[in-house]
């Protein structure tokens, strides 16, 4: 159901995306996690596209979008926010995970006018905790810039007071589906979300940090029964 393998141009850079759907359907738009693509929503974004237009995209020095060799969260929200400006996207559906997670909640939190509703999975904004870094594996062509993994463990690791703060003037109702006990993401961080936004439900699917892959099914169930009772 994949319409086309699009780019658009943001700030010296241009991003890639998967379009899915009706052009004047609704929008919504998905958005990857670390070391992942467009390709990773395969399952749910034709769900999606049954009633709106989906674009997935590739965020900066993933798939096949420009590797600047500069990253950080907030440099992937100003993309996103400048991607969705070019098209002239606005009151879209917007989906996160993990580190597309960090990025949903700061385009929500910056252009309320962007979001209608908001959906992460498994995420909140960067705190304190040792993440070892990962070491680049040998003789693999990747299909990202390396130079993205130390980047963002640098910054996730370290609370950004700012990044919690901003969750308070999120105006989109959002859903926040946490992974469980087997999760790397502590509960109470999740709670803490809960507790920040002003209209957010958690619904906690025992599938790990990968939920949509761990249990699709469910996943899509969650996302789109909630979808549906928004509308």
């Amino acid at each position: 159901m994949t319409l086309s393998r699009m780019r658009v141009p943001v700030d010296g850079i241009e991003l890639a995306y998967d379009e899915y759907g009706r052009r004047d359907a609704p929008p919504a738009v998905l958005l990857h996690a670390l070391g992942e693509a467009a390709e990773d929503w395969a399952d749910l974004a034709p769900r999606l596209a049954v009633d709106h237009r989906v674009l997935a995209l590739d965020l900066r020095g993933h798939g096949d979008s420009d590797r600047p060799g500069e990253y950080s969260g907030a440099l992937m929200a100003d993309d996103v926010v400048a991607a969705l400006d070019a098209l002239e996207v606005r009151d879209a559906v917007l989906v996160g995970h993990s580190l597309g997670g960090v990025v949903a909640f700061r385009v929500a939190a910056a252009r309320p006018d962007l979001v209608s509703l908001l959906v992460v999975e498994d995420v909140c904004p960067p705190y304190d905790r040792e993440r070892p870094l990962p070491q680049r594996p040998e003789g693999v062509e990747l299909p990202f810039d390396w130079d993205v993994v130390p980047a963002i463990a640098a910054e996730s690791g370290v609370t950004d007071r700012a990044a919690w703060d901003a969750l308070a003037s999120i105006e989109a109702p959002t859903l926040l589906v946490g992974g469980g006990p087997t999760s790397h993401v502590p509960a109470e961080r999740l709670d803490e979300v809960v507790e920040r936004v002003p209209d957010c439900t958690l619904v906690t699917l025992d599938g790990g940090h990968h939920v949509h892959r761990a249990e699709p099914e469910r996943f899509a169930e969650a996302v789109l029964g909630w979808l549906a009772d928004r509308r």
